[in-house]
Parts: C-alpha cells; structure tokens; sequence
C-alpha cells in the first residue's frame, strides 16, 4: 500500500512526456550528463595539482630572563610550621 507498483512509475514516466516533450526531456538529460562530465573532470584536474611546498618555520631564539625582580630578593626561609595540637578528650575523636 505504502509502495509504489510499476504502474505508478509508468504514469509518472508518461506524465513527464507529456509535460516536457520527447525532445525537451531529452536534451535535459544531456545538460545534465554534460554537467556530470565536467564536474568529474573538474574533480580529476584538482587531483593533479601538487601542494605548494612547505615554508621552513623560523626558529625562535631563546634569551635568559634578566629581570631585576629576581635580583632584588633575598632568598626566601623554608617555613616551619609547628604541630597542630588536638585538646580533644580521646573519646571525641
């Protein structure tokens, strides 16, 4: 039911006859072949064309830092951190 049959397909066949003509209809399937073949030449001829070669990236020099922020400093003490003490009965914890 949801399909369609041969026949359906035949009417529709005999109704673009109608519509465009033998002729026109024909010629439309030409253009549209004509289109087809250049579109793949087109395609074939992208194919053909080597990629530009590669640039050599620059190399980037690498300098010391020289910031007087890390002159100015006196070294820095480790810190020391006392315990923390637990005043908790042992019960709570």
């Amino acid at each position: 039911m949801g399909g369609l049959s041969i026949w359906h397909w035949l009417i529709v066949g005999v109704a673009i006859l109608l519509l465009f003509g033998k002729g026109r209809f024909s010629d439309m399937m030409g253009d549209v072949a004509k289109g087809l073949k250049s579109f793949k030449k087109g395609m074939a001829e992208d194919d053909d064309v080597p990629p530009p070669p590669a640039r050599p990236r620059e190399r980037l020099e690498q300098r010391p830092l020289d910031s007087a922020y890390d002159h100015d400093l006196p070294p820095r003490d480790p810190v020391h951190r006392d315990p923390v003490r637990d005043d908790r009965p042992h019960g709570d914890r």
